[in-house]
């Protein structure tokens, strides 16, 4: 396996302007995403990320858009996904990381979940669009056919699916 990121795209900080970045996924770079991911397909991934410099450290903000084809968790028939988020990254330096660490527990805000180290003058920006990737796909996405399955395998009975059922559920913390 190689060292190479799938959709990588490095950006150097003196590169930096602002005007936005496009980033759109290849075929085979597609294939190779869907591999990664464990999907059937990822049909294309494009974003279009604006990349503000403030010291040493780059925002990158956006939308994202993605279209796959996973596998319902419960069938396993195909199941095409669009997939629409807005990515919030920012870059920074590694070495300045590693030295703010302590051995202490510390609450995470949600400005800090969306921090990626760089080495370096540069970051990947593709590969960090490829994890924003990965995120937004539901593990658990379930198809229109799962309900059938589900009553065919014995898992639910009659009356126990559907928009209702999923109401009751979840006002009794199931």
């Amino acid at each position: 396996m190689s060292d190479t990121p799938e959709f990588s795209r490095p950006v150097s900080i003196r590169s930096v302007t602002e005007k936005p970045v496009e980033l759109v996924a290849s075929a085979a770079e597609c294939a190779a995403l869907a591999q990664r991911f464990g999907l059937v397909s990822v049909e294309s991934l494009a974003a279009t990320l604006a990349l503000v410099l403030e010291g040493d450290e780059v925002a990158a903000t956006g939308p994202m858009r993605a279209a796959i084809v996973q596998s319902c968790s419960v069938s396993g028939d195909d199941l095409p996904v669009q997939i629409a988020e807005d990515v919030a990254i920012r870059f920074v330096p590694a070495a300045r990381l590693e030295a703010s660490e302590e051995d202490e527990e510390i609450e995470l805000t949600e400005e800090d979940l969306d921090v990626v180290p760089y080495d370096g003058t540069g970051f990947d920006l593709g590969e960090a669009v490829a994890q924003s990737l990965a995120l937004a796909i539901d593990p658990f996405a379930c198809g229109p056919d799962a309900d059938n399955v589900r009553r065919e395998k014995g898992l639910i009975e009659e009356g126990e699916s559907g928009p209702l059922a999923e109401a009751l559920r979840g006002l009794r913390g199931e």
